[in-house]
């Protein structure tokens, strides 16, 4: 997945209504997920693309590099959102009951 489609896929979840059920396939579980394995799935291919680099085996230093920067948007990306999850998290502790 591109670095817009977490970006539309984010932009779904915040758009939600309220009264869609949580046992939908889309809830918010799975959209976790997969924003954290495209991620992960971004993180690995810039690693691999490093060392295919490192030993020459690529020529393209300019695929390389774009590879790196979607890698480094998304992991800014989802930081942003486990920052803003656990700060919901924390404000509902807060609450009295």
């Amino acid at each position: 997945m591109r670095v817009e489609n977490l970006v539309q896929t984010t932009s779904a979840l915040l758009n939600t209504n309220k009264t869609q059920s949580t046992e939908k396939s889309n809830g918010f579980k799975d959209i976790l997920y997969s924003l954290m394995s495209e991620t992960k799935d971004l993180r690995v291919r810039d690693q691999i693309n490093n060392n295919l680099l490192a030993s020459g085996q690529i020529d393209s230093l300019e695929n390389v590099m774009i590879d790196m920067e979607k890698a480094d948007i998304a992991l800014q990306f989802t930081l942003q959102i486990r920052n803003k999850i656990l700060d919901a998290y924390q404000e509902i502790m807060r609450m009295q009951i």
